[in-house]
């Protein structure tokens, strides 16, 4: 019996789904928690509560294996049904969008907005179903995913038609849930510093550095350009506590950060011409991987970890005003955080907003590691000894 092409896309559709068993989540936390792990205690916290569904009776054993086969079966039917409903071009939008693991540019898949499927005893919007399928087996509710901004449907209230490409959408860090913070920071580096008159931000770690950049500019003169408000950000990339490449501006409201994405359109990490020499940071950077993507929305900045491994974020606005320490971050993959809020940001300013606006305040600024963490839990006390990380630098005029 011949086979369409759709049942072929259809069949090589499922084969790509997102790993859901147990096993994995156990072996990542067995390899987190062994005695001299660096993470230990916070691989204990996030994997807590979620050891795979195995329980502890070996008499259940049996009952739960079945259990799983049966909802395994349940959910191929339905996944099924679904992706037979679509056209053969979409199968093969879809299929790119996964195969690639949302590297590759790929068309929105639009799908009526009231169309759900029921898994159970539960219904699931499709890009909620679609998501669980190709992305978190684990996902549970909407309110747990965010569209990305590059999506036909983002911003839209109630569309008739709604993008259902898991890979348009990520997945919600929420401050109060895991991914955890790792440490803390006191915030008095948030205090004026009346020496200095620059009217922008200078870096945390270097106190303001005065690198040539092309067309011999200093990065300040590129960050304080009379009258240019048409940048939103700066971003510098650091190697441990070197600098690498020049200050990249950032005019478009969405930028992809990266070392080695395919179609990639922003800041190319591995064309930087770098003398590090480090074992660790050669091995750090060609896990960075798709990157992230930093994108200016209406209620603030976005990261969203493209990567396949952890990044880390330390921003004064991820925190309460009234805390005197500044938490660091972890997001996994996939992930997206709300990393600088404007509003907040300026009800942190000074009292005086003509001191405010003249002197610089590390407020609008945010640091982010690749792979690699720091602070109380870690060896590495300081960002400035992380292998690979960002400084992005806000334009606060």
């Amino acid at each position: 019996m011949f086979r369409t092409k759709r049942s072929l896309l259809v069949r090589r559709l499922w084969r790509c789904r997102a790993p859901g068993g147990g096993g994995e989540e156990e072996e990542e936390a067995t390899a987190a928690t062994e005695p001299g792990s660096a993470a230990t205690n916070e691989a204990r916290a996030h994997v807590c509560g979620g050891g795979g569904g195995r329980g502890c009776c070996p008499g259940k054993a049996g009952r739960g294996t079945r259990a799983a086969a049966g909802a395994e079966a349940e959910l191929k039917a339905l996944t099924h049904a679904v992706l037979k409903r679509l056209k053969e071009r979409q199968l093969e939008g879809l299929l790119h969008a996964v195969e690639s693991r949302g590297a590759a540019r790929t068309p929105c898949l639009l799908l009526p907005a009231k169309a759900d499927s029921r898994l159970g005893q539960h219904w699931y919007p499709l890009p909620l179903l679609l998501c669980k399928v190709f992305r978190w087996p684990d996902l549970r509710h909407c309110s747990e995913l965010k569209r990305l901004c590059g999506c036909e449907s983002y911003g839209k209230a109630h569309p008739e038609l709604l993008c259902c490409n898991p890979h348009h959408l990520s997945r919600l860090c929420e401050l109060e849930s895991p991914p955890p913070p790792y440490s803390r920071y006191p915030m008095d580096f948030l205090k004026p510093t009346a020496d200095c008159p620059d009217s922008v931000p200078s870096s945390t770690e270097t106190g303001g550095t005065n690198c040539l950049a092309p067309g011999g500019l200093s990065d300040s003169q590129v960050l304080q350009e009379p009258g240019d408000r048409s940048h939103w950000c700066v971003v510098a990339y650091w190697e441990e506590k070197t600098r690498v490449g020049r200050l990249y501006s950032v005019q478009e409201p969405s930028l992809d950060i990266f070392y080695d994405l395919p179609q990639g359109n922003g800041f190319c990490l591995g064309q930087l011409n770098s003398d590090n020499k480090s074992q660790l940071v050669q091995k750090v950077r060609s896990k960075i991987g798709y990157g992230i993507q930093l994108t200016k929305e209406v209620d603030g900045v976005w990261v969203y970890n493209r990567s396949s491994y952890p990044i880390f974020i330390k921003s004064a606005t991820l925190d309460n005003p009234d805390s005197r320490t500044l938490l660091v971050h972890k997001v996994f993959p996939g992930f997206s955080i709300k990393a600088f809020d404007y509003e907040k940001a300026y009800s942190l300013q000074r009292p005086n907003d003509h001191e405010f606006m003249q002197q610089p305040w590390t407020g609008f600024t945010v640091q982010i590691s690749f792979v690699k963490g720091w602070g109380q839990c870690y060896t590495r006390q300081f960002i400035s000894s992380c292998p690979c990380w960002l400084e992005v630098i806000f334009n606060n005029r």
